[in-house]
């Protein structure tokens, strides 16, 4: 790279701050989630300054180069996100041949039992390891591969699918 193209070129911090919200607002469009956009944003932004030196403003703009990296990871996230979800249905599937009747624990009512076999085999674990297992956030979060936040979000979303189900069953 020449001295003139060095010269041109802006510092990671000042390309961080001209363009985080422009990134944030592209992820977030991609993956239609705002809290996983934050952690993508802030993925990105590691995996720019690691390789900020390779950053060439004559082949494009900051902005553009971010993107491409901010791009990645959001499309890294989805092929993991797949590979989740093949692995719990998988998982879900040789459950059902294995057992013939879910049990979760003596003591439970009918309809909690009915209400927890609805749910997921991954939504099942993340509310077996907090709820069962008095597991704390972080530790959950590191088991299962997936940031904090990742973890109270599906815990939140499992509690709220268990408290709609059970309370149709219920009412019914």
């Amino acid at each position: 790279m020449t001295v003139a193209a060095l010269e041109r070129r802006p510092d990671f911090a000042q390309a961080a701050r001209d363009h985080l919200d422009d990134v944030h607002a592209y992820v977030a469009y991609l993956v239609g989630n705002r809290s996983v956009a934050e952690d993508l944003t802030a993925a990105a932004f590691e995996k720019a300054l690691r390789n900020w030196a390779r950053f060439d403003p004559r082949r494009a703009s900051a902005r553009t180069w971010l993107c491409a990296i901010a791009r990645s990871v959001a499309l890294d996230h989805f092929r993991a996100e797949d590979r989740r979800r093949r692995r719990e249905d998988a998982y879900a599937l040789r459950q059902e041949f294995e057992i013939a009747e879910p049990g979760f624990g003596d003591g439970l009512s009918p309809e909690l039992e009915s209400a927890l076999a609805s749910l997921s085999a991954g939504e099942r674990e993340v509310i077996a390891l907090r709820v069962l297992l008095e597991w704390d956030a972080e530790t959950v979060a590191r088991f299962l591969g997936i940031s904090r936040s990742a973890c109270s979000m599906r815990l939140s979303r499992a509690l709220e699918k268990l408290s709609e189900r059970v309370a149709s069953d219920v009412e019914a």
